[in-house]
């Protein structure tokens, strides 16, 4: 199983894969695990991700545009059976959940930040 993370921290979410079961897995060979930030797919100069939501509001968003360009660059090289946005405003994980992830050869984690996605 491929998964591939996209998260603006990627130095911060490498530590639990470096303990435990998810270590054992990586060693194994059985789970590869990458991550990639958003911000070096950005067009900005400042490598920018975040912005204003559409529409106003409070809070901020991050941009649709790098992440597009990072999943585009993933599937360019790799096919997928799921990506998931993780979210607090989403359904919580559970057994079930996960049971049905670990049936998939490859997947892409949208690591949520901000305030959403725009």
């Amino acid at each position: 199983m491929r998964i591939d993370i996209i998260t603006l921290f990627p130095e911060l979410l490498k530590s639990p894969f470096k303990a435990s079961i998810i270590k054992r897995a990586l060693q194994s060979g059985k789970v590869s695990v990458y991550f990639h930030n958003p911000r070096d797919y950005s067009q900005h100069k400042n490598k920018q991700v975040d912005d204003y939501p559409l529409g106003g509001g409070a809070g901020m968003v991050m941009m649709i545009e790098p992440i597009d360009f990072c999943i585009k660059a993933l599937k360019e090289k790799y096919q997928y059976d799921a990506i998931v946005y993780l979210t607090p405003d989403g359904e919580s994980l559970n057994q079930n959940t996960a049971n049905h992830f670990s049936t998939f050869g490859n997947i892409i984690i949208l690591c949520g930040h901000y305030k959403g996605v725009d």
